[in-house]
C-alpha cells in the first residue's frame, strides 16, 4: 500500500486539500473545540499519554509537521522545549499560529512557524534538523505517499533524536460515521478515498464552500515498515481505545474529556502513537 511518488493520486488534490483547510482556519480558531483563549491563558491540548510518552523536552529543538494553528508545538514550549517550530500548508493556519505565539510571548528563535507542503519541509524549516519530531493527529490520512513522509521525518531528525507519531488509528477511517462499528472503506487498497466533507468537526454547521477532501488509509504496516525503511529504529508502537473529539457520532465522552464507543458496542483501537529513533 505504500505507493510510488505521483501514484493513485486525483487530479488536484493538494490545491484541493489546502483550499478546504484554508477556509475551516478561521472557523476552527472562533470554535469551542480549539478555545485559543483558553489555550493561552493555559489551556492543554496534548493528550493525557502524550507527555510522558515524548518524555523530558526541556532545552531540546522540537519541529512540528502539519502543526495547523500551532497548539500543540506551542504547548511543548511551555513544557520546556527550547525551540519550536511549525510546519503547515494552510497559510491562514500559520498566521493564527504567529498571532499565538505572539500572545504568549514567544519570539521566533523560541517559536518560528512557516507555510509549506510537508514534501516541501527540508528546505522550509530554518533549522537542518531537531532532536524530537513531532506529529500530531489527523495529518498522514493527507498524504498519498508513506515512504516520501518517512524519508522528510528522518532527514529531519538529528543524531539521537526522534520521531513521535499520535495518530488516529487506520482502522477508524474504514468504518461507518454513524457508529464507528461497520467496515464501509477498504484497508488496504491504496487508493484515494475522495468524499464530500461539507462542515467541520469543529462545527457541523458550519457553512463552506470547498468540501472535496482526498485522504488516504495507511495501515500500521505501511507506517512502520516506512520508517524502518527511512532508516530509524521502533522503540514503541501502542494502541489506544480513546479519541479527542466526537469521530461517530454514537460516541460518548467521558470525564477525561475523551470520547469512546457507547459501553454495549466492542472497542476498537481509535488511536495510537509510536517512536522511532535515530541512532
Amino acid at each position: 500500500m505504500g505507493m510510488a511518488a505521483g501514484a493513485n493520486r486525483s487530479p488536484g488534490w493538494l490545491d484541493a486539500n489546502r483550499a478546504l483547510w484554508d477556509e475551516r482556519v478561521p472557523v476552527h480558531a472562533a470554535s469551542a473545540s480549539y478555545d485559543l483563549e483558553g489555550f493561552i491563558e493555559g489551556g492543554d491540548v496534548l493528550m493525557d499519554f502524550e507527555p510522558g510518552e515524548v518524555g523530558d523536552v526541556a532545552g531540546r529543538r522540537l519541529l512540528q509537521l502539519q502543526c495547523h494553528m500551532g497548539q500543540e508545538a506551542l504547548t511543548w514550549a511551555r513544557l520546556g522545549a527550547s525551540r519550536v517550530v511549525g510546519l503547515d500548508f494552510s497559510e491562514p493556519a500559520v498566521k493564527v499560529a504567529r498571532r499565538l505565539a505572539d500572545d504568549l510571548g514567544y519570539a521566533t528563535d523560541r517559536a518560528e512557524f512557516v507555510v509549506s507542503d510537508v514534501y516541501g519541509a527540508v528546505g522550509a524549516v530554518p533549522d537542518p534538523n531537531y532532536d524530537i519530531v513531532y506529529v500530531s493527529a489527523g495529518t498522514i490520512n493527507w498524504l498519498p505517499d508513506i515512504r516520501h513522509w518517512a524519508r522528510v521525518v528522518s532527514s529531519l531528525i538529528a543524531p539521537g533524536g526522534f520521531v513521535y507519531l499520535c495518530e488516529f488509528h487506520p482502522i477508524t477511517h474504514t468504518l461507518d460515521d454513524a457508529t464507528g462499528s461497520r467496515f464501509v472503506r477498504d484497508y488496504a487498497s491504496g487508493l484515494p478515498v475522495v468524499r464530500e466533507a461539507p462542515g467541520t468537526y469543529a462545527d457541523r454547521s458550519a457553512p463552506t464552500v470547498y468540501n472535496v477532501a482526498t485522504e488516504w488509509i495507511h495501515s500500521l504496516g505501511d507506517v512502520v515498515s516506512a520508517l524502518i525503511e527511512a532508516g530509524l529504529r521502533i522503540e514503541f508502537l501502542h494502541e489506544h481505545d480513546k479519541t479527542m473529539f466526537l469521530q461517530f457520532k454514537s460516541f460518548v465522552q467521558g470525564e477525561d474529556g475523551c470520547f469512546r464507543p457507547p459501553p454495549a458496542q466492542p472497542r476498537v483501537p481509535l488511536l495510537y502513537s509510536l517512536k522511532a529513533s535515530r541512532a
